[in-house]
């Protein structure tokens, strides 16, 4: 990592993205922390932890062009440079009812939104100033549920849009690898965050993926000692 790198994170007011934004701060980064922050609570939140890091935030739907093409400059203008390594950890989970069930698109809108839209949207940020500099690392978060869509029974629309991330992380991967950029996947399963103990208060939380351990994967796939890894799908299940 050469001084002053600076690391981008998506979904950096969620739990996972703040812990990816907190390790790869201790490991020396620079941090752009981007999320749509769209109540109140959540750009507190986003503050917070750009305050707290040092970093800089950027709040906004990144399911949107616009919103890339003012941040990027200013992230350029605000940390000094383009980030070099990105973790696009930004989505979110709906379901609880069967395919057949359904009688309306908001659901299969909703997800293919929050979790492919935002991936795209963000690769064809980040990704440019890479392929110029010939260096840099992309991790995209995707879901077990799009490795094993069976485990994805009751929020098809999240499995879908889940499995299609990691389409889209492992064809671009194949694009920019021989020009300087790597692109990975991560698939965790259950995270041990507050929202899912609140969800699930039976479940044995135990058995989940911490977020110290997801965020861990996420900035070693980033870092130069992954160097050698592109267009992996890398499983982070615990024992859930």
């Amino acid at each position: 990592m050469e001084k002053g790198s600076v690391a981008l994170v998506t979904g950096a007011a969620g739990a996972l993205g703040g812990a990816v934004a907190q390790t790869l701060a201790q490991n020396g980064y620079k941090v752009a922390l981007v999320d749509r922050a769209g109540n109140p609570s959540g750009r507190e939140t986003l503050d917070q932890l750009a305050a707290s890091l040092r970093g800089y935030a950027v709040a906004g739907d990144i399911s949107l062009e616009s919103t890339w093409t003012d941040a990027m400059p200013r992230i350029v203008r605000e940390l000094g440079q383009a980030p070099s390594v990105a973790a696009l950890v930004a989505g979110a989970w709906a379901g609880g009812t069967p395919l057949h069930e359904e009688t309306n698109d908001e659901t299969w809108h909703a997800m293919m939104t929050a979790n492919l839209a935002t991936a795209h949207r963000s690769l064809r940020a980040v990704l440019p100033p890479m392929v110029s500099n010939r260096r840099g690392s992309v991790v995209v978060v995707g879901s077990r549920a799009g490795d094993s869509p069976e485990t994805g029974a009751r929020a098809t629309a999240y499995a879908a849009s889940k499995a299609a991330v990691v389409a889209l992380a492992q064809a671009t991967a194949a694009e920019v690898f021989d020009l300087g950029v790597r692109v990975n996947a991560v698939l965790p399963s259950t995270l041990d965050t507050a929202a899912n103990r609140r969800a699930m208060p039976k479940a044995d939380a135990s058995k989940w993926v911490s977020l110290a351990s997801a965020a861990g994967v996420i900035a070693f796939l980033l870092s130069d000692q992954a160097r050698d890894i592109r267009g992996a799908a890398v499983p982070i299940y615990g024992r859930a």
